[in-house]
């Protein structure tokens, strides 16, 4: 409430044409752009081998991770959201994705991880961070807070419908607990989703009203497509399908471009993110730090 809110802190300063699109577009499914990328997979898997010969587990979606984490160091605008019209600074770099309880057995149950990353992170901070907390989530027998919380509501009839609206309420002025923030893979500045390992193309997808991700990226399969070398030569090259979704009343156009051309240059050049960034920059006000976790000797 009066602009103080658990998962971000109230930006005064926005320029004032980006100022007024919440007033515009008042939804995030108002506001959704939509991007295609064709990564090189080729030139990941080249990388991802040459690191398994070094003892170093990297794969696809660490390299994407570790990407954004490295971009948003440099480009902290793309890590605020809106709420009640009002611009926020989030004070973390969160990002969920979902897993399956037991990966051998594509018919388990499936849980939502939400970690939270220091803009110092190396690739292999990250990869550390992500194997750290799926391997949590995976031994823990009891369902996740996410779980036990749906599987709650449900049992009342009519009660899911008001436990959702007051949630919705106290959101919207800042009033929801930020314990519940935490848990919640709602309230994350990237949401990622592997259709790729299910054999399905990069989705398009849809950004959620309900809390704050202003970001959504979907890895899609692997496609063959005509690549022309440098000689003049055309061969077939393989690339990995990659979706995004953004709320387009984040920032300007000019700091998203900034900021994709950012994560598919450190995508294409992973040895880059092999070793903290000089710099990082934060938003006005809004510093945030997260001990590093024991890297792993694989």
């Amino acid at each position: 409430m009066f602009g103080h809110r658990p998962d971000g802190k109230r930006l005064k300063d926005v320029d004032p044409i980006v100022q007024i699109t919440p007033y515009l577009m008042p939804m995030r499914c108002d506001a959704q752009v939509f991007l295609q990328h064709d990564l090189d997979y080729e030139k990941m898997s080249r990388y991802i081998v040459e690191k398994s010969r070094e003892g170093q587990k990297i794969t696809f979606m660490n390299l994407i991770v570790a990407a954004y984490v490295r971009a948003v160091s440099r480009h902290p605008e793309i890590n605020r959201f809106i709420f009640n019209k009002q611009y926020y600074a989030r004070n973390n770099c969160s990002v969920a994705y979902v897993v399956l309880k037991d990966p051998q057995n594509p018919e388990s149950n499936e849980t939502t991880v939400r970690i939270c990353f220091d803009l110092t992170d190396t690739l292999f901070d990250v990869r550390d961070r992500m194997e750290e907390s799926v391997d949590t989530s995976r031994k823990t027998q009891e369902a996740d807070f996410l779980m036990k919380l749906a599987g709650g509501v449900l049992k009342i009839p009519g009660f899911t419908t008001v436990i959702v609206a007051l949630a919705k309420l106290l959101d919207r002025y800042g009033l929801l607990p930020g314990s519940l923030c935490r848990e919640l893979p709602f309230y994350s500045g990237l949401f990622v989703t592997n259709n790729g390992s299910i054999g399905l193309p990069a989705p398009l997808h849809h950004i959620y009203n309900f809390g704050d991700v202003s970001l959504f990226m979907g890895m899609g399969g692997v496609q063959k497509k005509a690549f022309m070398e440098p000689d003049g030569r055309t061969r077939m090259r393989r690339w990995m399908q990659l979706g995004i979704t953004a709320d387009e009343r984040v920032c300007s156009g000019a700091h998203y471009a900034a900021f994709f051309a950012d994560v598919m240059h450190y995508i294409a050049c992973p040895e880059e993110l092999e070793v903290p960034p000089e710099t990082v920059r934060f938003d006005k006000e809004v510093e945030y730090h997260v001990p590093k976790v024991k890297q792993k000797q694989n």
